[in-house]
């Protein structure tokens, strides 16, 4: 059984074939699907996703690069839909400093409240970070994140920056550039995390993994990632996927 811990299933790009896209889901074995928003539009989408299929969780927050649009009424919102059925954590929330589509320090008062949302509501973290390691980093600490712990989603950061992640409490998630030519720095990472703190995803629609590489990306293809991982740490594919699934319920606390 598989679960792909972040996606993004409201996207319009599935909006014709929704159903197909879970069928193949769960002919590949995903059996966990945990959608995450980037705004309140989403959130309210992805809340309905998870009302309407089993396999659905998920997730609510604004994304950095939506953090300038956003006003004080936002944090209420979310903490309302916080309180949901199947919703398990706040995100994706951090930091964006490649493309900065938000004011640097929107960004980081934005990633404040929502870790001080988190805390409050008992909810993990999905984290986004790109280009901001350092900022990330002290954010969550200085919010006190570890009390309620989460991930960092499509990890892109080093063995170091890995080190600090784990003694935050974090777990760390791999997607499907793992799979990619020039991942060399990202297989280091694989081999270093312990099996307990590993997380897998898609990123559905982006980052699709080899073969599929530059086609719309979907939860099927998690199977992909989880055989790339099995693979660099000399383990079974049905190892990665019992102990990758357990990780996410354990952090999500879905029984």
């Amino acid at each position: 059984m598989l679960f792909d811990t972040h996606a993004h299933l409201n996207d319009v790009q599935f909006a014709d074939d929704i159903d197909e896209v879970i069928s193949r889901a769960k002919a590949n074995g995903v059996g966990y699907i945990l959608t995450v928003s980037t705004d309140i539009a989403s959130s309210v989408e992805n809340i309905t996703l998870s009302q309407k299929y089993d396999i659905f969780y998920a997730a609510v927050g604004v994304h950095p690069h939506n953090a300038v649009n956003q006003n004080n009424s936002i944090i209420s919102i979310l903490k309302d839909f916080a309180s949901y059925p199947k919703v398990v954590a706040i995100g994706e929330t951090g930091l964006d400093y490649y493309y900065d589509n938000s004011p640097r320090e929107v960004q980081r008062l934005w990633f404040s409240k929502q870790i001080s949302l988190a805390r409050e509501a008992r909810l993990p973290v999905i984290v986004h970070d790109r280009d901001a390691h350092e900022d990330t980093l002290a954010i969550l600490k200085s919010e006190g994140a570890k009390d309620v712990g989460g991930v960092f989603h499509c990890y892109s950061g080093s063995v170091e920056m890995a080190r600090e992640v784990l003694d935050l409490g974090f777990m760390i998630s791999i997607a499907g550039p793992v799979t990619f030519k020039n991942a060399r720095k990202l297989l280091d990472v694989v081999k270093y995390v312990p099996d307990d703190m590993l997380l897998i995803e898609t990123d559905s629609p982006y980052l699709a993994p080899e073969p599929n590489r530059g086609r719309r990306n979907e939860p099927a293809y998690v199977k992909l990632v989880a055989e790339k991982i099995a693979k660099i740490k000399g383990k079974s594919l049905e190892y990665i996927c019992e102990t990758t699934t357990s990780n996410a319920k354990r952090l999500f606390g879905i029984q």
